[in-house]
């Protein structure tokens, strides 16, 4: 009787075991879990942007919490950098010579280079629909995100050689521009059985109202304080790092 007894304990501890371990299946059910990403992502621009920047890259990190009913909110930081200043044939008509060289404090033509930069922080929230994957954390997710956008012409002199373009003198061509942006995102996440392959990636876009920071624009003698339309679309792929909940195990006795 004694044996029965042991027998049946540990057949109950098993069960119990079991069932506690297929609470926490990555395979059966939709977990709660705190989220890293770093990604990176392509863009182009349009609206007011396409006028003074070609395509750019991205790179960024995130942390997204992702409840049990795949709801996920968080914050993100995005880094825009591109090679691409359409203005920059006209930006320094002013200081220039008729062939377009500007003349250094040597007396010899500075080596200048433009380029875009751009940061955006924003509050994330959005949702996953557990189809087409190995899971229910898997599947389509659509995500929005509200933030704040700024950008600029970055000009690099080598050596700082032109005290044309030195201090407070940089900031009359740099065009800075900031605004409120919001943004969605359409793709698909991946989150591996064995929780060791973990994805995203889907196409992103941005739009944002801005307006240029800048109280006066040496090249163009006046200021400027136009309402601008900035708008960014492409595609974006980030790998995540998911730290999920560890469900509490449970001991019954008899």
């Amino acid at each position: 009787m004694k044996k029965i007894k042991i027998i049946l304990l540990a057949l109950c501890f098993g069960i119990i075991s079991n069932q506690a371990s297929s609470q926490a299946s990555m395979q059966d059910s939709s977990l709660f879990t705190t989220m890293f990403t770093g990604f990176y992502g392509y863009q182009f621009p349009g609206g007011d942007l396409v006028n003074r920047f070609g395509s750019n890259s991205e790179i960024g990190v995130s942390f997204l919490i992702k409840n049990n009913n795949n709801w996920i909110h968080g914050v993100e930081f995005d880094y825009l950098f591109g090679s691409d200043v359409k203005i920059g044939n006209t930006l320094f008509t002013d200081i220039s010579t008729p062939e377009g060289n500007i003349i250094d404090g040597n007396g010899i033509f500075a080596n200048i280079q433009l380029f875009e930069r751009a940061y955006y922080s924003s509050l994330k929230a959005g949702k996953i629909f557990p189809v087409w994957g190995p899971n229910p954390n898997s599947g389509l997710v659509i995500i929005g995100g509200l933030g704040y956008i700024n950008h600029k012409i970055r000009i690099d002199v080598e050596n700082n050689t032109a005290p044309q373009l030195a201090g407070d003198y940089k900031k009359g061509y740099d065009r800075f521009t900031s605004g409120i942006a919001i943004s969605e995102f359409f793709g698909y996440m991946y989150m591996g059985n064995k929780r060791k392959v973990n994805f995203y990636a889907g196409f992103e876009f941005i739009q944002a109202a801005t307006k240029c920071r800048r109280d006066y624009n040496f090249d163009e003698m006046k200021g400027d304080d136009k309402n601008r339309l900035d708008l960014l679309f492409g595609i974006k792929a980030g790998w995540i790092i998911p730290l999920f909940k560890r469900t509490p195990e449970k001991f019954y006795y008899y």
